[in-house]
């Protein structure tokens, strides 16, 4: 039964999926961030000048079970059809052929990674040669495996999923950093509260460990060079703030009553979600998250407000501005210990706020020195996601009855 407050068509989280630098799982990531000083996993010299928040050991057997399918994928799409049978595993779906089939998927998704070895041999064989025409030509058909075009496609990931999880309903697959995982969710819970779909596996997995991935960021200027310090705490040093990490996030959506019927455990329940694509050269950005925040239905009171903050000097600035604007809210950067996972960035948040409605507890600060103390049981929790180049969203998780 469904109480006066609710709907059977409300959107409820019953699985989470998670993998970041602290560990795999829900359980391992509320122990770790809940510590009274919560403690970063980081590598400063792999990558000097740039710090990285790297992957744990994983044995992928786990989620993985086939060999072929593991060497077949690069170390995103392995992460991401990993965490996402975390996920379906939490939420007691994996293995039920008829979930499964009728299980719709949002993917957020970027690139494949390149071959770093064709492209240092292309490179090196650059200089000594002026017909670079031929030269790519005669590397393009003699070094490149003829797998390499389709690894690099976005919705592989999705696919991959499919394939190793069963998971056989619609497919949708969104890229653009952030803005990818904000759109996800957002379509994700939109067709859940239209009962276009029952139940929906949504999430994203970046890896960053790779020498074209820090390259994207750096590119723009975006990546901090100043060893690891706090997300808030990164304004005026050298770089442009952004610690990246590798990582993944998958949430299970339902409506309340599939899950009820299914007599599943409800994290949490995923209310509004707001996405948003300031003109930032235009200077809208401020205007933006501010008019994001007005919509998005907060309560009054204290509200516990898990920030996906990426670092990057202006974005941080801008949201922590919008957040000091209103005294209720106690923002938690999780970038802080986990690093900015790009894509996965949004769903990553979310889980986040599922996880403290969930447990009835708060996170504490995870950078004693900016952010405050937050007292008393978190009933509604925000979540938010700031692109560090584009695009804006937030979301407000509440308890579940």
């Amino acid at each position: 039964m469904t109480s006066p407050k609710t709907s059977s068509q409300d959107v409820v989280i019953t699985g989470i999926g998670l993998v970041s630098s602290l560990g795999e799982g829900p359980a391992a990531h509320w122990h770790k961030l809940t510590a009274p000083v919560p403690e970063p996993v980081f590598d400063a010299e792999r990558f000097s000048p740039y710090v990285v928040h790297p992957l744990p050991e994983i044995d992928w057997n786990l989620q993985i079970a086939k060999r072929g399918d593991q060497r077949q994928m690069e170390t995103w799409q392995r992460l991401g059809t990993y965490t996402a049978g975390l996920a379906l595993d939490d939420a007691g779906i994996k293995g039920d052929e008829a979930l499964c089939a009728s299980m719709d998927m949002v993917v957020a998704a970027g690139g494949g990674e390149r071959d770093v070895a064709v492209d240092n041999a292309i490179l090196a064989a650059s200089a000594s040669r002026d017909d670079f025409d031929v030269l790519l030509n005669e590397k393009l058909t003699t070094e490149l495996r003829p797998t390499l075009f389709l690894a690099q496609l976005s919705n592989l990931l999705a696919g991959n999923i499919s394939i190793v999880h069963k998971v056989t309903g619609s497919s949708r697959t969104f890229m653009g950093e952030e803005g990818a995982g904000v759109a996800a969710v957002e379509t994700a819970a939109a067709r859940i509260r239209s009962g276009q779909s029952t139940h929906m596996l949504v999430g994203g997995a970046f890896q960053t460990e790779h020498p074209d991935m820090l390259l994207g960021y750096e590119l723009g200027g975006y990546l901090h060079r100043d060893g690891w310090k706090p997300v808030w705490q990164r304004q005026g040093a050298r770089g442009g703030g952004v610690v990246s990490g590798s990582g993944a996030a998958f949430l299970v959506l339902e409506q309340r009553q599939h899950a009820q019927k299914r007599g599943r455990k409800i994290y949490a329940e995923l209310g509004p979600v707001s996405s948003g694509r300031a003109r930032r050269t235009r200077g809208e950005l401020d205007a933006n998250i501010a008019a994001l925040l007005e919509s998005a239905g907060l309560p009054a009171g204290e509200l516990l407000t898990i920030s996906g903050a990426s670092g990057g000097h202006v974005a941080t600035k801008a949201e922590k501005a919008a957040l000091d604007a209103r005294p209720g809210l106690a923002p938690r950067a999780f970038a802080t210990l986990t690093g900015h996972l790009k894509e996965a960035q949004f769903p990553f948040a979310v889980a986040l706020a599922a996880l403290a409605v969930a447990n009835k507890a708060p996170y504490p600060a995870f950078d004693a020195e900016t952010e405050r103390a937050f007292e008393g049981v978190p009933q509604k929790v925000l979540a938010t996601a700031i692109g560090y180049h584009q695009f804006e969203g937030m979301a407000l998780v509440g308890a579940a009855d």
